[in-house]
């Protein structure tokens, strides 16, 4: 007695034999075409090597000949001056781009001026700073964080030209000097009357306030000593004035502390404000990196390679394609 097979099993087995065919039929395809390529190469392998051997010699070349360096100096722009800084770096950038050499060997000094490649400014983020000891820096940011991404407030530009470090990047096309490029571009940018009669003024403020400073220490000095003495003389007797004598004290000792702290910040100030723009350092000839500077001879060979097989693929197709068309016309 047979027994028949249902008619949805049977179909599913037809089903589940028809996907492991075209599952092998892909591989297959696949096999095939990995073999052709292998014949390609093989066919075609003293052209390859000589593409590979051009490619590399020619990217070793360009490595070697097309070399660029970043020079870069962190700044510290004084006297409200930030505004100043990157007008005269956007001012620089566009003489580059224009190949204004002449501007830009006699006005900035720069030597060899064809060196130049780019000029760019960018804020160093330091939200901290920016707010340590300024409560209104610190409501503002806290306010306008409140209606919107902090990160984007941060890095802002109204927000990050108030920061107090900025770095300075200047890409060439060879080894640099600093007698060459980066002294000349800070002499250049130090050249100012109107921030120069502010670095005056400035200086000449923090001098007299360190003067007056100095007198009223000494005074408060004075005073102290004669505390001691009048203390180591005599006994308080009434606690009550001994005690308003000792508040009174504490007060001029917390003056002092102020005062002293003060000098600190004054004789810091007198330091930085030497320089309109303030060089803080400078390092020199860092080799730019990335996918293609310094891998060209790897890149190339590849790269040749391929158009010649992509040159060779297109042929085939329109060879093929014409045959086609003329099977097609002759029908």
């Amino acid at each position: 007695m047979s027994t028949k097979i249902p008619q949805d099993n049977l179909d599913q087995e037809i089903d589940i034999f028809e996907v492991s065919k075209s599952i092998g039929n892909f591989f297959d395809r696949i096999n095939t075409k990995i073999f052709n390529l292998i014949q390609f190469f093989v066919r075609n392998r003293i052209i390859v090597l000589v593409l590979v051997l051009v490619g590399f010699g020619l990217g070793l070349l360009l490595d070697i000949t097309q070399k660029k360096y970043k020079q870069e100096i962190i700044v510290a722009p004084n006297f409200d001056s930030t505004d100043y800084l990157y007008a005269k770096i956007d001012l620089i950038y566009s003489k580059i781009r224009e190949d204004d050499t002449l501007f830009l060997q006699k006005a900035v000094g720069i030597q060899h001026p064809e060196s130049l490649i780019s000029i760019t400014i960018k804020p160093i983020s330091d939200v901290y700073r920016l707010i340590e000891n300024k409560p209104e820096n610190f409501e503002l940011i806290k306010l306008m964080a409140d209606n919107g991404d902090i990160k984007k407030i941060i890095e802002d530009n109204l927000t990050s030209k108030n920061y107090r470090y900025h770095r300075i990047s200047i890409l060439t096309n060879e080894l640099a000097d600093s007698k060459k490029i980066t002294d000349p571009l800070l002499n250049f940018l130090n050249k100012t009357d109107f921030y120069k009669k502010i670095q005056e003024a400035k200086i000449a403020n923090a001098k007299e306030k360190i003067i007056h400073n100095e007198a009223t220490i000494s005074q408060i000095d004075g005073v102290l000593k004669e505390f001691s003495a009048k203390a180591n003389s005599s006994q308080k007797s009434n606690s009550l004035v001994y005690y308003n004598e000792n508040t009174q004290l504490n007060d001029v000792i917390k003056t002092k502390g102020d005062l002293v702290n003060e000098q600190g910040g004054h004789r810091l100030e007198l330091i930085g404000f030497d320089k309109i723009i303030k060089d803080i350092s400078t390092t020199l000839n860092i080799e730019k990196k990335g996918i293609i500077y310094g891998h060209k001879k790897l890149i190339f060979p590849v790269l040749l390679v391929f158009l010649y097989v992509l040159l060779h693929f297109f042929k085939a197709f329109y060879r093929k394609q014409k045959v086609l068309m003329t099977e097609k016309t002759n029908v």
